[in-house]
């Protein structure tokens, strides 16, 4: 029998299993496809840098990263980024550049229908 795979971090399963049921019941959508992402091994979950974000998302919106946020590069405006892990140093730009970083579950919360929110990888 083969080794199962996904995330074997307990706090990582209970968020899937959250998004995975929430998803259900507003019918899909971004939380679902996050939800599948994340149910995944670390080594190919997406790391993105902040300079990526500057360049793709536009002042004031919503990003959710599935992995782990990295501080190269910086950002110019503010926007809210979501994702499961921050570096110490991306979380600093993004509150410097007047952005918010917060958790995946925080966001759930504030915007359950996930309109305005953009997956990136």
């Amino acid at each position: 029998m083969p080794k199962p795979t996904g995330p074997s971090n307990p706090v990582l399963r209970g968020l899937v299993r959250q998004l995975r049921a929430h998803g259900k019941k507003h019918g899909g959508g971004i939380w679902s496809e996050l939800a599948e992402r994340l149910d995944c091994p670390r080594r190919t979950r997406a790391e993105v840098n902040l300079s990526h974000l500057s360049r793709h998302v536009e002042e004031g919106g919503t990003v959710v990263v599935p992995g782990k946020v990295l501080a190269a590069g910086g950002l110019t405006r503010p926007i809210s980024i979501a994702a499961f892990k921050f570096s110490g140093a991306a979380k600093r730009k993004i509150t410097a550049a007047g952005g918010k970083a917060i958790t995946i579950q925080q966001l759930l919360e504030q915007n359950p229908d996930g309109k305005g929110v953009r997956l990136m990888e």
